[in-house]
């Protein structure tokens, strides 16, 4: 009976020393803009012509912020949101699998400035594994800012565009 207490209190001490940090971290002086593909209609995979605009305005949206990379599912939508972006900063769209890319992100993105142009799914999931407060932000238009100082500690922004 001991034995078993004694588990659980070292097996509550492990969970809180977990909290708010998920099992991936981002690295310190890590910016990763998070966001959903533009609008689309029903179950169609190409962005209607609200999306097209808001393809455009997340352009607008991280005007003056730095940018390194821009990482999205090989899906059209996702790529036809980010390809206006890609032009104005003059940047490659790098592809990435849809399925758990927290981790790949987290590395690939460490002491730089990133997007992940998602779906709500893998979106959902990156604030799974981060660990992040809710709300998740999955609507159109959502705009998630993750910072992360010199220390390695972390703000999350939500915006809309």
């Amino acid at each position: 009976m001991k034995r078993r207490a004694m588990l659980g209190l070292v097996s509550a001490a492990l969970l809180a020393g977990c909290a708010g940090g998920g099992p991936v971290r981002l690295a310190a002086d890590t910016t990763l803009y998070i966001t959903r593909h533009g609008d689309r209609s029903g179950s169609d995979e190409l962005l209607n012509e609200q999306g097209q605009a808001r393809a455009r305005a997340l352009v607008a949206a991280l005007e003056g912020e730095p940018l390194d990379a821009i990482y999205s599912p090989g899906i059209q939508r996702n790529l036809d949101t980010a390809a206006p972006l890609a032009e104005a900063r003059g940047l490659t769209i790098e592809r990435r699998p849809q399925e758990a890319p927290t981790a790949r992100l987290a590395s690939e993105a460490a002491g730089r400035a990133a997007i992940w142009i998602g779906n709500k799914g893998n979106i959902a999931e990156i604030w799974e594994v981060l660990g992040l407060p809710e709300p998740v932000g999955l609507e159109y238009g959502d705009l998630t800012v993750l910072r992360t100082d010199d220390a390695g500690r972390m703000s999350v922004e939500r915006r809309r565009y």
